[in-house]
């Protein structure tokens, strides 16, 4: 019998040969999931959707290892990164796990970049258990979504429950256009530990023999002013058994300190294992899977390729070159230094308001532009440039907008924007017209929580200004007490990331949104100014307007 069995599994093993490299591929092949519950997780899929493809093989491959029960979650942030999921407001991310029977998912951040409207909208086509603990409608105070599931398995007299609990990070508050979620607000600073608790007891109450939580937290260091990283979470919520994480992209299998949390990186690099123990009702193992080489369900890869084929006949038409490759990437790059891409959108984001007029109670040279890097979203390669390409690196939908403000209001965004630099930041300003100087061996002086619309956002205003200085705008010397026009995008302008002061400016009056497209800009600028042709001579190099004073070590590091 024994034999049997090990022949089994080695025919098991032999029917992927050659199409599944795994991460451990040992670990798999050698062992017997009998009696064994198997979470298969991803995060941060990003419109990746022919990955989707690996999921229904993956989870039939436990099964033929004699699993008892394969579930199957997501950490968020499927809704929005390529244009097969961006140009539909999430709703084919939906439909491709539908087709790959998901189980259970959370909410992502960038679930929001269409509204709170779309979010619902799209999940209510979900055939899938949406959780989410700690968004919270402002009309009773009572979460979105429920809080937690309970998932009971399929054996024994007994079968495991496991609870699981869905949490966003709070930082979503400023990383999603304000005025598209005014009917809900991110449970902030104590009160998100505080959800979190609740969901984890209540699962518990009802039975729960272990809680998963499926957090869209990340451990950035950009979250840890605030405390809403993952590790954080297990320091203050008592009960999680174990954390599948989402948000920072990283690619980890335990904590820097060896919690129990994992996470996949992003796009299908990997699709995370968890294996409990059902007779223990204990986390027995967990570990990740490489999907290079990995075998493809038939069925949902022809669902995504219908999906990938229809807009690409509208999108992948080539309408410029590039001589460079242009910086897309987050870090290094546009979430933490100047970049040739970031100095392309904002020079057409200013040439795209300039030749409209309407902005001439300001001198010519005090008009400038700012984007936040972590509007960036993809390098363009040398080559052909698409209406894809640009669509991918700017795929929100934002359109151009003209704050006026001092330039010590500028003066404050450019300090609140850079608060963790040279660590990244999504607020990071990618700028035109402005040469200026940031010194990151000083400390941000850290003052009052920004807020909006008195709900409290994820960043702080600089107490004063300690780290940069501006020296010119437009060749110009800067004046403090002058009026500039800040060509930035509406998501700035609503405040969204560092950009409150904008805010305030704007909801002043002092400003309004052009209704231009950033993607329609950047696209006529490349055909209009450059004659479709982006050269190395223009953009080669970022223009060197931004300069930082790194201490050593971190000088040592960049060269």
């Amino acid at each position: 019998m024994k034999l049997r069995k090990l022949i089994s599994l080695l025919l098991a093993a032999l029917m992927l040969l050659g199409a599944v490299a795994f991460a451990e591929p040992a670990k798999i092949v050698a062992t017997d999931y009998t009696g064994k519950t198997i979470i298969l997780h991803t995060n941060d899929v990003h419109g990746a959707i022919d990955g989707y493809a690996y999921i229904p093989t993956l989870r039939e491959y436990f099964y033929s290892l004699g699993a008892d029960d394969v579930i199957t979650v997501d950490a968020g942030d499927f809704s929005q990164g390529e244009i097969y999921v961006s140009t539909n407001k999430g709703a084919a991310a939906v439909d491709m796990m539908n087709a790959a029977g998901y189980d259970i998912v959370t909410l992502g951040n960038h679930e929001f970049d269409y509204g709170y409207a779309q979010v619902m909208d799209n999940l209510s086509k979900a055939e899938f258990t949406a959780i989410c603990a700690n968004v919270i409608k402002d009309e009773d105070g009572v979460p979105i979504l429920p809080a937690y599931t309970l998932w009971t398995g399929s054996k024994g007299e007994e079968p495991i429950k496991i609870g699981f609990v869905g949490l966003e990070t709070p930082e979503t508050a400023t990383k999603v256009h304000p005025g598209l979620i005014k009917e809900i607000h991110f449970a902030a600073f104590e009160d998100h530990f505080a959800y979190a608790q609740a969901a984890v007891d209540f699962a518990k109450a009802e039975g729960a023999d272990l809680v998963i939580a499926l957090a869209h937290l990340g451990v950035d260091a950009e979250s840890a002013m605030n405390g809403y990283r993952s590790v954080d979470l297990l320091a203050k919520v008592e009960g999680i058994d174990f954390t599948i994480d989402g948000h920072s992209h990283t690619v980890m299998t335990a904590g820097e300190d060896g919690q129990a949390i994992q996470s996949t990186g992003t796009k299908f690099a990997y699709i995370g294992v968890v294996v409990i123990d059902n007779a223990t009702k204990a986390v027995e193992d967990n570990f990740l899977v490489s999907t290079k080489g990995l075998k493809k369900d038939e069925l949902v890869a022809a669902k995504a390729e219908g999906i990938i084929s229809a807009i690409d006949a509208i999108y992948t038409s080539v309408f410029a070159t590039t001589e460079v490759e242009l910086n897309g990437a987050k870090a290094p790059g546009n979430r933490t230094e100047e970049t040739n891409l970031g100095d392309l959108i904002t020079d057409a984001m200013v040439w795209s308001v300039v030749k409209e007029g309407g902005i001439e109670q300001v001198e010519p040279n005090n008009v400038v532009g700012i984007t936040n890097g972590g509007g960036i979203r993809a390098t363009i390669a040398a080559g052909d440039v698409t209406m894809k390409d640009i669509n991918t690196v700017l795929p929100f939908g934002n359109t151009v907008a003209v704050i006026y403000a001092t330039g010590a209001e500028l003066l404050e965004a450019l300090e609140a924007s850079t608060f963790c630099t040279p660590n990244a930041v999504g607020g990071y300003p990618q700028t035109s017209g402005i040469k200026w100087t940031l010194d990151t061996t000083k400390p941000f002086d850290q003052g009052e929580v920004y807020s909006l619309d008195g709900k409290p956002g994820s960043y702080y205003a600089p107490a004063s200004i300690q780290r940069v200085t501006i020296e010119e705008v437009n060749g110009e010397p800067f004046d403090p007490e002058a009026i500039y026009a800040v060509v930035t995008n509406n998501f700035c302008a609503a405040g969204g990331d560092t950009y409150n002061v904008f805010y305030r400016a704007y909801s002043e009056g002092a400003g309004f949104d052009t209704g231009i497209p950033m993607d329609e800009a950047v696209m006529d600028y490349i055909e209009q100014v450059l004659e479709g042709k982006i050269t190395a001579e223009a953009y080669g190099e970022p223009r060197g307007y931004a300069t930082q004073i790194l201490a050593e070590a971190e000088a040592d590091a960049a060269a």
